[in-house]
């Protein structure tokens, strides 16, 4: 797989959004380059950077990069807020020092902040990352709107390797019928990325320093309902660990058992772990495939099985959030789903509980219970575990609507990854059988997969698993309890 000969990235991984007035000899006009970052918080294997710097240098501009922190984005806490602006601090650092390239830090609404930078500096074109969520997706045709008619927006499908509108013009049914497109498209799009050069013309403008310690600050108090993670570093230098750590990264030292061990919830780090930064993107799908594919002699059903997970699964859960606008709603499930839900939406459930009771683990079903305090003190939910944690949501609510408002409402609080195509689609696949077939009909679930308590028991030691939940929440009760104490020590010694 060899480099591209140029910076430039394959036109298909980015979309003109909005093409802004050309001068009289039909070039784009020559003010500066903006990259409005979201979604791909790096500056390594970026192409959405990688095209912000051809760009700029083709048309002999400077360029900045923006990025702009919502007010508790879709209800994000602590954990995810802290995790994303240290990794973003980091990001400051390194792209100003190794780049030359500014970094500016907005708070607000993105539709107005943007804007009004870019007619501030008399940018001609901005660059955004590509995110098939509904609010980004509005607040970005708010911007082609409220943008000077000289500015050209491009979008650059950095997060998937193969981009969205390529691999699939429409909303695909599973993972069976997208694979064989994608499988399709990978020689040309799984490519080495070109060595990022700094940009040929320096920006001109001083910008503001960012005060990084009291914005995380705040946002650790206003989010502290839900704390930050001591496990899991933010960071484009801890996402390489994470994945080719000569101590334990998964390439290196974990990827061998993975195609065994990755459905166990006992073996946690039978997992790759890549998931808090592939969320954030803090380090590029790509790059995890590329290196992956390095090592395939050695581990080739392993390799598969992870390259299933990184290529096919998650561009499949983009593809269901950018082709079908109802994907967080029972409106978003197939005709087929919908009608046996329905059906069934009156049947008598055994228990009903509240979103208060199941927040706080409090039902009738010990494994449930664990599962839910997992995610609630871990952070992160074993694959496996949630399928049957959100399929019982289902069983204990009132009906399918609550059900996903409740399993989507918890998962988007404690998972460090909420907020994610792929919690949506998790969701809807576990209580509205999308991506999925109908099975046989029984009360509640009507056709929808079913799973139960026994059906675990036959899987994994469902005992063994409590009991290590209930181990890990005491460690992070007991570490809490520490830092609070040396909190207090310090504070009545000064």
């Amino acid at each position: 797989m060899a480099a591209r000969a140029s910076n430039s990235v394959q036109p298909g991984r980015f979309r003109v959004l909005k093409e802004g007035t050309r001068r009289p000899g039909g070039e784009v006009g020559g003010g500066p380059v903006v990259y409005w970052m979201f979604r791909d918080q790096r500056w390594r294997d970026n192409w959405a950077l990688i095209h912000a710097v051809d760009q700029a240098n083709r048309a002999d501009a400077p360029l900045a990069v923006a990025f702009n922190l919502f007010d508790r984005f879709l209800g994000a806490n602590a954990r995810q807020l802290g995790f994303m602006l240290r990794g973003l601090q980091q990001l400051h650092r390194e792209i100003e020092g190794s780049l030359g390239i500014p970094f500016f830090l907005f708070e607000g609404e993105a539709d107005e902040t943007i804007p009004k930078f870019l007619k501030e500096c008399g940018a001609s074109l901005l660059v955004t990352d590509f995110s098939p969520l509904r609010t980004i997706r509005q607040c970005k045709e708010k911007i082609c709107e409220r943008v000077d008619d000289s500015v050209t927006v491009h979008e650059v499908d950095a997060h998937n390797i193969v981009p969205a509108w390529v691999a699939s013009q429409k909303l695909e049914y599973s993972a069976k019928t997208i694979r064989g497109k994608i499988n399709k498209m990978l020689p040309e799009y799984l490519i080495d990325f070109p060595t990022l050069q700094p940009s040929s013309r320096r920006w001109d403008t001083t910008h503001r320093s960012i005060d990084w310690d009291n914005l995380i600050a705040d946002v650790l108090r206003k989010g502290a309902e839900v704390p930050e993670l001591s496990w899991c570093k933010p960071g484009e230098s801890a996402a390489l660990e994470v994945l080719m750590g000569n101590e334990n990264g998964f390439l290196t030292k974990r990827l061998r058992n993975y195609s065994a061990d990755r459905n166990n919830p006992l073996k946690p780090k039978g997992l790759s772990g890549l998931s808090p930064y592939l969320h954030f993107g803090q380090i590029s799908a790509q790059r995890c495939a590329l290196e992956a594919h390095k090592v395939r002699k050695s581990y080739p059903q392993a390799v598969d099985a992870f390259l299933e997970e990184l290529i096919v699964r998650r561009e499949l859960a983009d593809n269901f959030c950018f082709y079908q606008p109802h994907y967080d709603s029972l409106k978003g499930a197939w005709e087929w789903a919908r009608k046996t839900l329905m059906d069934h939406a009156s049947d008598k459930r055994e228990h009903i509980y509240t979103r208060e009771q199941l927040d706080k683990a409090l039902t009738a079903d010990p494994l449930w219970n664990a599962s839910q305090l997992e995610m609630v003190y871990h952070g992160k939910m074993h694959g496996f575990m949630r399928m049957y944690w959100a399929k019982k949501i289902l069983e204990w609510t009132k009906g399918p609507e609550e059900a996903l408002e409740t399993a989507l409402y918890l998962n988007d609080k404690y998972e460090i990854d909420g907020r994610d195509p792929n919690g949506y689609v998790g969701c809807m696949w576990s209580i509205c059988g999308v991506h999925d077939q109908g099975w046989r009909e029984r009360p509640i679930f009507g056709k929808i997969r079913y799973m139960n308590y026994a059906g675990c028991k036959r899987k994994f030691d469902v005992d063994g698993y409590i009991a290590y939940v209930k181990k890990l929440v005491g460690e992070v009760k007991k570490r809490k309890a520490e830092t609070d104490l040396d909190k207090e020590a310090k504070r009545l010694c000064c």
